[in-house]
Formats: structure tokens, C-alpha cells, sequence
């Protein structure tokens, strides 16, 4: 699986989440580019961080519940994508998927506010060209500047 279609998929698992989910915590911030250790199943002890460790730069931080809680999905998202323009909006109705969120003209929904915007940022990431090409295209060949202001006639 591409990481495209991995990211989409991802943003679907958000929008049909019915609660947050540390599993799903782990999965979008190694979909994002972290290193992450999962908790382990056997030799956890209490202070063992709920649902694992990430690193960053050259420390590792415990997992946040990005699923769970808007701050730690917003602060995901401005870091990894800081120039993007976003918006979440609570829909009031008998609809259980209450929240819809944009995040670069991608729009996601859920039954919470950090899982909507979570799917919509995911989404966003998945439009966006890969880094070689996007290096490519800051490294293609311009016309040559000609010395002293003078142009060819």
C-alpha cells in the first residue's frame, strides 16, 4: 500500500470511529513520519505510557491521544503543515457524526472534533505532492539571466 492510499485510509478509520482509539493514535503519527514504539502487551508496568512512545528529534514523548483530544490534533497539524488554513464546526442534530472539519479544502467528518479534523488533515496530506517532486520542480531550469540587464533582439 502507497502511503497515499495509506493516509486515505486512515482518514476513513477516523470518520467511522466511534470513540478514540490509541491504536488508531499510533497509526497517524507513524502515518505523519514518527518512529513509534507501541506499548507493549507484556511487561507493561504503570508507568508505561498509554498506547506507546514517539521520537522526536532526538527525544521520545509519549504518544498524544490525537483521536481524543483537538489540542494534540491541532498541534499536529500546525506542525507538520503550519502555512494551512483550517476551520471545525459542531453540527447540532440528530446526526451522531457531529463535527466537520477543512483543513486545505479537505473536509472530514466525525463524532468528535479531534477525529474530523484528524480525517480532513490526513486527507490534505494525501493531496499533496511527494517531496520529490515537489524538490523537483524548485530545482528545474530557469532561463539564464543575462549580465548587465541587457536582453537579445
Amino acid at each position: 500500500m502507497d502511503d497515499r492510499t495509506h493516509l486515505l485510509t486512515l482518514a476513513t478509520r477516523c470518520e467511522a470511529s466511534s470513540k478514540p482509539n490509541r491504536e488508531l493514535d499510533a497509526d497517524i503519527y507513524e502515518a505523519l513520519g514518527f518512529t513509534v514504539r507501541r506499548k507493549p502487551t507484556r511487561l507493561a508496568t504503570r508507568r508505561t505510557p498509554a498506547g506507546g512512545i514517539y521520537q522526536h528529534g532526538s527525544f521520545w514523548k509519549t504518544l498524544g491521544a490525537v483521536s481524543a483530544d483537538i489540542d494534540v490534533a491541532v498541534s499536529l497539524l500546525r506542525q507538520k503543515a503550519p502555512d494551512w488554513s483550517w476551520s471545525l464546526q459542531c453540527l447540532a442534530g440528530d446526526d451522531p457524526v457531529a463535527f466537520q472539519a477543512l483543513v486545505a479544502d479537505c473536509s472530514g467528518q466525525g463524532v468528535m472534533g479531534s477525529l474530523a479534523l484528524c480525517a480532513a488533515m490526513l486527507r490534505a496530506l494525501a493531496r499533496r505532492p511527494p517531496p520529490e517532486a515537489e524538490k523537483a520542480a524548485d530545482d528545474s531550469p530557469q532561463a539564464p539571466a543575462r549580465p548587465n540587464g541587457l536582453t537579445e533582439t
